[in-house]
């Protein structure tokens, strides 16, 4: 049992660091979606040093010179260029000019006015999620802390159990809270931001990843925690089935011999008793009878 409830504990803790970790991840990076805007090719400027081709260069390199006349040989799609970009809750960043480097501004800046409210509730809720997240992993680094005895031990677990399903539901509710905002974003952002294409990054996949890894690590703890209960239950039930049998054959003021050999038969009863799912389950050993309660724990 000690050896069981080690190993569901070290694996409870192991899915709560990598969900704590992977929520981080996503949340300090700006590439919950990407895409492409279609924009136009500015005029170059400057020398010709390079046939430069995300800008539109007249058929003379004098462009001050208003007696020439200017030809531009971009005709159709030629004239417009695909800018790459990337967003996430902080910033949004497009490709410069020259398609070299990035430019970021503020996501807030580009969510329309009257639902910038939805993008506040998703950084609030994504600040829960990480804040509840570590309590629950902290909760569980203490749990698992020798100097505490079993009921101390639940507790500070049903703690741990209550902070990671609720770090959990806050999570959940920020993905899909930043989904709505961009896609408002998308449809009534300003015109100089809107993507031509946009699909969900990497950045987005850690975030679901992370609640994924968050509630399989709420489930771990909880049946960490009932499991916990029912053994305990299970063990006092057992005691005090034997103190009351000892009591009677006290009662009775029967020979020493003979309670022993009840308590014998009632415990190789338990013993046959208790499968579960084809396997026996038992912490009882009949071969070693004073030490019971201690193999048992």
């Amino acid at each position: 049992m000690g050896m069981q409830y080690a190993q569901r504990a070290s694996l409870a803790l192991t899915l709560n660091y990598v969900a704590f970790a992977l929520a981080v991840s996503a949340v300090t990076t700006s590439y919950w979606c990407e895409g492409t805007r279609k924009v136009a090719k500015p005029f170059c400027m400057g020398p010709v040093k390079v046939k430069q081709t995300y800008c539109i260069r007249f058929n003379s390199s004098n462009i001050n010179d208003t007696r020439l006349v200017q030809y531009i040989y971009e005709t159709g799609e030629e004239k417009f260029l695909m800018r790459k970009f990337h967003a996430g809750i902080w910033f949004s960043c497009e490709q410069s000019v020259d398609l070299i480097g990035f430019n970021c501004r503020s996501f807030l800046e580009i969510t329309p006015d009257h639902e910038r409210g939805v993008l506040w509730l998703c950084i609030v809720a994504e600040c829960l999620y990480i804040v509840l997240l570590f309590t629950g992993g902290a909760l569980m680094v203490i749990e698992m802390c020798p100097c505490f005895n079993l009921i101390n031990r639940l507790k500070v677990n049903a703690f741990a159990a209550l902070c990671t399903a609720l770090s959990g539901l806050f999570g959940m509710v920020a993905h899909m809270m930043f989904t709505t905002a961009f896609q408002l974003a998308v449809q009534m952002g300003p015109e100089d931001w809107r993507p031509k294409t946009w699909d969900y990054s990497w950045s987005y996949l850690l975030a679901w990843g992370s609640f994924g890894t968050c509630m399989g690590s709420a489930v771990t703890v909880l049946n960490h925690y009932t499991k916990t209960i029912i053994e305990f239950k299970f063990k006092r039930r057992t005691i005090e089935k034997k103190l009351r049998i000892k009591q009677k054959i006290l009662e009775l003021d029967m020979p020493e011999d003979l309670w022993y050999i009840t308590s014998l038969q009632e415990q190789a009863d338990q013993h046959t008793a208790l499968y579960v799912n084809g396997n026996e389950q038992s912490c009882f050993n009949p071969t070693i009878l004073d030490n019971w309660d201690r193999e048992y724990c």
